[in-house]
């Protein structure tokens, strides 16, 4: 592996780090905030030094491409060192101490939105927009915007890649610079609409910005302590439910359908799945409000398909205290924190094209027995799932529940109730923030034992960068030559 074509290139993220404190330095000014205003700027001097250092190691190297284990190592590593680098305005401004102000970096980038920070409105606006703007930027990935906004040289595939969300990473564009670009203008385009959606609907300009970062990257750091239920406006949670399915959906079909038409969108298989699945949870739940919750017809429509498309979408904007819901309602939203949305979305979870291709495998094999000369074959938007990708599924889920028994037994030997440990796992694992009891839709992580953060930090990070490109990362043979 060339150490210091790697050097290089994390020099550029953290520079890019330092460039984005830019914006909370410009509200601290403009707000009259001395104290933000330093913290920021001590944040930018540090990601400079960082840089300088990074830079300075990579100098003797000679141009190269980058390779496989170059682009893992990239991602991997450049993702750990912006949530170090992410954490300093919390540590500098006092505002939390070295544990929680990490667990808060790496959920807001990671997009899970659970925050310890228990009253967020004495927060300054300038520390608001940075948690708002780090989930903004881990939402459609830290490589794709670095990728679409400095130029990279060749082999830059094998970073995007690895930061690459679902069991395919397809591309509309035949340059990898010119794909990310076209996200990242989907994804800008989409954020502005949102903001103004969101301001027409009687939020101030503000928390309009800020919500619609948090909603179009669904990562769910909100402005208010009570999350969205603070404000209790009817048409600002239709507008989220709207936004918070539209970026549930692949990115890269909007960009398909930017050039084709709408038509892409509705004949997508899996976002109609998706649709279909959110449907059917909202009124399984919306049924049990009626009947075991005594909640109105209106209010069990209006909360049942907020939370549904909150939780499913991993957003976890919260309008009610869903905690308090009868049993089955509360199992069916941790069943869609589970499934989570779809592939190439800004959303966590298990990704449901995951999910259709398990399903249509576990068919076909099933129809196979009744035919045993039958060639089967799965098939996902019309077009043949080849063999390495339906075993890399299987191996996915395989890891994915693990990784969810795993963290779930974790949080039992650190003392918290099973129910609770089960929801912390599958909330953290599908990078939605809130969950039941302990973590519930009032609460935060600031309740967790101080092991079992840092094991959420760890799992957050983990699931992200959905799982293998951080656990080789860990194996002796990926930094030995010889092993290559």
């Amino acid at each position: 592996m060339n150490l210091r074509l790697v050097s290089i290139v994390l020099g550029h993220l953290t520079l890019a780090c330092g460039a984005a404190e830019i914006f909370p330095v410009i509200l601290a000014v403009a707000s009259g905030d001395s104290h933000g205003a330093s913290i920021f700027f001590l944040s930018m001097i540090f990601c400079l030094i960082v840089t300088f250092e990074l830079e300075r190691f990579g100098i003797k190297t000679r141009k190269e491409n980058l390779g496989v284990r170059e682009g893992l190592a990239v991602t991997g590593l450049g993702w750990l060192l912006i949530c170090l680098l992410g954490m300093i305005p919390y540590v500098a401004g006092g505002y939390l101490n070295l544990l929680d102000s990490f667990l808060e970096s790496v959920s807001g980038f990671s997009g899970t939105g659970a925050t310890v920070i228990e009253d967020v409105e004495i927060l300054p606006s300038s520390v608001l927009l940075w948690r708002s703007l780090s989930n903004w930027v881990g939402g459609l990935g830290i490589i794709v915007i670095f990728v679409a906004i400095l130029p990279q040289g060749r082999g830059v595939i094998n970073l995007v890649r690895a930061e690459a969300t679902g069991p395919t990473s397809e591309r509309q564009m035949p340059k990898v610079r010119d794909n990310a670009k076209a996200l990242f203008i989907v994804y800008v385009a989409l954020t502005i609409l949102c903001s103004i959606v969101y301001w027409i609907c009687g939020l101030e300009i503000f928390p309009a910005i800020n919500h619609a970062m948090t909603t179009i990257a669904t990562g769910g750091f909100s402005t208010f302590n009570g999350s969205v239920a603070d404000y209790g406006n009817i048409y600002l949670e239709i507008a989220m439910t709207f936004f918070m399915i539209i970026s549930s959906g692949s990115f890269a079909m909007y960009v398909v359908a930017w050039k084709k038409g709408l038509k892409i969108i509705l004949r997508n298989t899996e976002f109609n799945f998706y649709l279909r699945m959110i449907g059917v949870a909202a009124i399984l739940i919306l049924l049990d409000l009626i009947v075991e919750g005594g909640f109105s017809i209106l209010d069990a429509i209006r909360l049942s398909t907020f939370h549904v498309a909150s939780m499913a979408s991993t957003t976890g904007f919260v309008s009610y205290d869903f905690d308090t819901w009868p049993a089955f309602a509360k199992g069916v939203l941790l069943m869609t924190m589970f499934l989570g949305g779809c592939a190439g979305s800004t959303a966590g979870g298990l990704k449901v094209s995951r999910i259709v291709i398990l399903a249509k495998m576990v068919y076909s094999i099933a129809w196979q027995k009744l035919h045993p000369r039958m060639i089967a074959t799965v098939k996902l938007n019309d077009r043949v799932v080849p063999d390495e990708i339906l075993l890399d599924v299987a191996r996915f889920f395989f890891a994915y529940v693990l990784m969810d028994i795993l963290l779930a037994f974790i949080m039992l030997l650190n003392g918290v109730p099973m129910i609770d440990a089960v929801s912390v796992s599958v909330s953290t694992i599908g990078s939605v923030g809130p969950g039941f009891g302990i973590q519930g839709a009032m609460s935060s992580y600031s309740l967790l034992p101080d092991s079992s953060k840092i094991f959420v930090c760890f799992f957050m990070f983990l699931s992200r960068l959905e799982i293998f490109t951080v656990l080789v990362l860990f194996t002796p043979a990926f930094w030995n030559r010889k092993g290559w």
